[in-house]
């Protein structure tokens, strides 16, 4: 892991095992950037940023076990790329208090994910929540990344992210590099019940280690083209989410098939669905036979967890540094 590549850094926060939307969407992306060893790569699974929600602090730690195992068995090699654990590296808070203080106000409050968010959290919308972009731009100018892989949904932050960094290098100097986006050629992957985004805490997902026959349960139910009431309506795959999903794991032939017969009422949607659940099946197959590995061996995990912060904590010092010089700070370490 040379750092005389350009750094990387991404990462979601542990919600235990991850779901298929975090693979198509993040995790599969990340695995081919680890492959192609063409940057310095940091995946963080960011447990502070969990905390701005209402949340069971004894399952926490499980759940960050979870998603390291998970981030490991779907491609994120320890030995080509950084894992680790936010609340580790205490210097993330740290920076995110002085990036706060060139952040207005009113740039936070146009966030959509916070006005989503506090809808969904009416009982006590915090300041953490509020705050939550400006933790994130923490995140990834602490370790002065240059790429950050993101979803459609975390754009807006990452351009605030960039924002941030323009503000706090025109007032105290040029310490932080501007961070790009590299997007997720996959489209979002919306739930089962076509509602919202695929997420675990809605119950519209699909496990990424589910066994197969769990998958297929999950998956026949599945939310549709809801103009297609028959199998002999002809369909429009370009509003299904089953072919989203077919887009991101079948074969091109399969994907050009599935769109024609959908248009053409070839095949029904639970025709459509098993030619999916077959692929999918077989792409996850490999990882859920890593993670049962894993699993049996959590010390393993742990360590690289250990090791990642490790490293991680010596570029934060050594940015925080930077920071207190640049804003007079720290007189006695100087």
């Amino acid at each position: 892991m040379s750092t005389t590549k350009p750094r990387l850094f991404s990462g979601m926060q542990p919600s235990g095992e991850l779901h298929v939307g975090n693979y198509l969407g993040a995790l599969k992306q990340w695995a081919a950037l680890v492959r192609a060893e063409t940057h310095d790569a940091l995946f963080c699974i960011v447990d502070a940023h969990a905390v701005t929600v209402d949340y069971e602090a004894r399952e926490l730690p499980q759940r960050v076990l979870d998603a390291a195992t998970t981030y490991i068995a779907g491609g994120v090699d320890p030995e080509r790329a950084t894992l680790f654990v936010q609340s580790d590296v205490p210097e993330h808070m740290e920076l995110a208090w002085y990036l706060a203080c060139v952040t207005p106000m009113g740039d936070l409050g146009r966030m959509t994910q916070f006005k989503e968010k506090s809808e969904q959290n009416r009982q006590m919308v915090s300041v953490g929540l509020f705050t939550y972009p400006v933790l994130m731009a923490a995140d990834i100018l602490l370790y002065k990344a240059r790429v950050v892989p993101v979803g459609d949904d975390q754009v807006q932050h990452l351009e605030l992210a960039r924002e941030i960094c323009r503000k706090w290098n025109a007032r105290f100097g040029e310490v932080f590099p501007e961070p790009m986006p590299r997007l997720s050629s996959t489209p979002r992957i919306m739930g089962l019940d076509g509602q919202a985004k695929m997420s675990k805490s809605r119950g519209n997902a699909l496990g990424m280690l589910d066994e197969p026959d769990v998958l297929w349960d999950r998956l026949r139910p599945a939310f549709t083209d809801p103009q297609r009431l028959r199998k002999s309506d002809p369909g429009n795959p370009e509003v299904c989410n089953i072919f989203t999903m077919h887009r991101a794991v079948s074969p091109e032939a399969t994907v050009a098939e599935v769109d024609a017969k959908c248009r053409s009422a070839g095949w029904g949607c639970a025709d459509c669905k098993r030619v999916l659940h077959t692929n999918l099946n077989e792409e996850l197959a490999p990882i859920r036979e890593k993670a049962r590995e894993l699993r049996a061996r959590p010390e393993l995990v742990r360590e690289v967890l250990h090791e990642g912060a490790r490293r991680c904590r010596a570029i934060a010092r050594e940015t925080l540094r930077e920071v207190h010089e640049a804003m007079g700070l720290g007189a006695e370490r100087r």
